[in-house]
């Protein structure tokens, strides 16, 4: 993302220019105006046309076996971590691949808060899903949070990102 100030070259989706200071995120706004009916939807739609699922959740105590079960068992690919009803991780099928390999010792004692991602980023039900796409880019997520009044009211993936552009431009072609 080249800064329209300075020129210095900055990482996509940055802010500011690492070098200025300038404001960046003008450079994030697509026009409405010049927008296929694909762009606009995803520019004006909220992300809870996405319809995420409910969160499965659990607490950060509860032992890494137990979660790895319960993903299992429910088929899906990641869990909530919450302490009482406040989001403090998330645990995700990549953390298993990136974490549980090389170990000594078998880890499935282990409480789920020494193998989460704390602090995750979230996207609001009301940000567009565009702002969702681009969260998810950015960071390399392929799930985010998202919260209604500072809770946690679903999951986005990447499939649900990919079905409704699908169901978009199967909408846009008729």
């Amino acid at each position: 993302m080249i800064c329209p100030q300075c020129g210095h070259d900055n990482i996509p989706g940055a802010d500011e220019c690492s070098h200025c200071k300038n404001d960046l995120t003008f450079l994030d706004q697509p026009s409405v105006a010049a927008a296929c009916d694909v762009e606009r939807a995803m520019m004006e739609q909220p992300v809870r046309v996405l319809e995420p699922p409910r969160p499965i959740a659990v607490s950060p105590e509860t032992p890494l076996r137990d979660v790895l079960l319960l993903m299992v068992e429910k088929k899906i690919g990641c869990v909530l971590v919450t302490d009482r009803s406040d989001l403090v991780g998330i645990f995700t099928e990549r953390d298993v691949l990136l974490q549980f390999g090389g170990r000594d010792q078998q880890p499935l004692d282990d409480a789920i808060r020494e193998w989460m991602t704390p602090h995750p980023e979230t996207v609001d039900e009301d940000d567009s899903v565009a702002f969702a796409i681009h969260k998810m880019d950015v960071g390399g997520y392929r799930h985010l949070p998202v919260m209604k009044a500072g809770r946690s009211r679903g999951i986005v993936s990447v499939r649900d990102v990919v079905r409704y552009l699908a169901t978009c431009l199967s909408l846009s072609t008729k």
